[in-house]
């Protein structure tokens, strides 16, 4: 029997707008998701069956790792059961995330017992932050493969083949994956992510993917430019480009004769096609220049949405954090979108709630932030201590559960009341919508999404999944725009 796509949420709060109507996961989403690779039928020899969990990242991780294996004998299947290679991409973003992991690997653990031949997996943040534990302490799997460590896999599977356990999560400072072309199976054939660089080099207290991504790589801008163009030769006509910082971005030539920053490289995935919808996550408040926010004003394919994590409103709480921002230079790089890209350039944000020795005044501060910026959408969540982060180490986790989730529903509360009123202005106008495919609602509806990210639901005439159209904006749900065709 096929196994279902998995949908539990194990973030705290993921919150609007997040349409899960009709909306694409998003890169800088930490999503409550779990997605099963796919399959292929070429008739290989083993079946390698691949369920990811957590954000964009993991989910492009995945499709390198299948395009790597398919070299290797694997075809990918959705069904668990004459699965051979079982392997989970797990995340660690929050406790709750590793206990869903660990409750399904119980479970596949139990399936194992009737199927003694089959292999099982950790990929991905979880098994770096973990390790050999999984294989010593719980005995819950066959290998564990860090992020970096996914070229090994075919000598890693097999050892396991020869009745011995792996482990290789060594990171690098040099894997970008570059030369790998990511067999994308999940896709709609219309958008796809393209990884640009990957670890993180900001060590905010709160966050564990420096210790379990490594440091910041930047992939060769020439070959993060042939990945566009191939996909527009497949018929793609959107492309967001990944990466923990894409705002730190910088690649030079061995040789010194070129160098590239990230809004060079916007530019030049831009130029590819002005048919070539462009977006990008995540940008860090410190980060993002005027330049960037230029490119994205003089090209109109590179769509007017930005994700700016704000986290806090409260100077204090931000140092506590290590976010290298204040609240007035945050309020500043608000002012300069707004002021280059004008007021209807999407803003959406993380929000935590009840850091450690937050008070109320500096939750009100947050709130003060909302309403300053008037945030698009929000993905906020209450604090969850990580071990082996800086706030683990030096900061008690102070603020009760229960006022955690008290700030949180305030934070929710504030941040849906500006996103309604930024989807109700959108009524009225006529946006540029790219059609993705089928409403959930309806076999006679299609949704897309314009330029601010926002999802739009309207009849379906004579459109065709990939084509661009132009819809009246009738009305708004609040989560999505209900339209029609002009």
């Amino acid at each position: 029997m096929s196994q279902p796509l998995l949908t539990l949420d194990f973030l705290d709060t993921p919150t609007l707008p997040t349409p899960a109507v009709d909306a694409a996961t998003h890169a800088h989403e930490p999503s409550g998701q779990v997605r099963v690779q796919a399959a292929t039928r070429t008739g290989k020899s083993r079946k390698l069956y691949i369920e990811s969990y957590g954000c964009q990242m993991n989910f492009s991780d995945s499709e390198i790792v299948s395009s790597i294996l398919f070299e290797q004998g694997f075809d990918t299947t959705d069904q668990l059961d004459g699965a051979d290679l079982v392997l989970l991409n797990t995340c660690s973003i929050r406790e709750k995330a590793e206990q869903t992991v660990r409750m399904r690997l119980s479970q596949i653990n139990s399936h194992k017992k009737r199927n003694p031949g089959l292999l099982v997996g950790v990929l991905g943040c979880m098994a770096e932050r973990l390790k050999s534990k999984f294989l010593e302490e719980e005995k819950l799997v066959d290998l564990v493969v860090g992020p970096d460590a996914y070229r090994d896999l075919p000598q890693l599977i097999q050892q396991v083949d020869g009745g011995q356990k792996a482990v290789n999560v060594l990171l690098s400072r040099e894997e970008t994956y570059a030369d790998i072309t990511p067999v994308r199976l999940n896709s709609n054939g219309i958008t796809a992510f393209i990884s640009i660089m990957r670890g993180c080099d900001n060590m905010c207290s709160f966050c564990v993917v420096p210790f379990t991504r490594g440091r910041e790589r930047s992939r060769d801008a020439h070959s993060i430019v042939q990945e566009a163009r191939d996909l527009v030769a497949a018929g793609y006509k959107e492309v967001t480009l990944l990466g923990q910082n894409v705002d730190s971005y910088k690649w030079a030539s061995e040789d010194g004769t070129e160098s590239v920053n990230f809004a060079q490289l916007l530019e030049r995935v831009a130029l590819i096609s002005p048919l070539l919808r462009v977006r990008f996550s995540t940008s860090h408040p410190k980060d993002i220049t005027d330049e960037v926010l230029h490119t994205m004003a003089r090209y109109d394919n590179i769509c007017k949405y930005i994700h700016l994590p704000a986290q806090s409103g409260n100077s204090r709480v931000l140092a506590l954090m290590n976010r290298t921002y204040d609240r007035p230079w945050y309020e500043e790089r608000v002012r300069a979108i707004r002021r280059i890209m004008g007021e209807d350039c999407a803003i959406s944000t993380d929000m935590i709630a009840g850091f450690c020795s937050e008070t109320e005044e500096e939750h009100q501060d947050t709130l003060s932030l909302i309403d300053f910026v008037q945030y698009d959408m929000g993905y906020n969540f209450f604090y969850s201590e990580r071990p082996g982060t800086l706030a683990a180490r030096k900061l008690e986790d102070d603020i009760p559960l229960e006022v955690k989730k008290r700030r949180l529903q305030e934070v929710i509360d504030r941040q849906q009341l500006h996103a309604r009123a930024r989807y109700a202005r959108m009524v009225g106008r006529v946006h540029q919508v790219l059609v993705e495919g089928r409403s959930k609602r309806s076999e006679e509806q299609l949704s897309g999404r314009n330029s601010q990210n926002q999802v739009v639901i309207f009849p379906r005439g004579t459109a065709q999944k990939g084509d661009y159209v132009n819809v009246l904006v009738t009305s708004t749900t609040g989560a999505a725009l209900i339209g029609e065709i002009v």
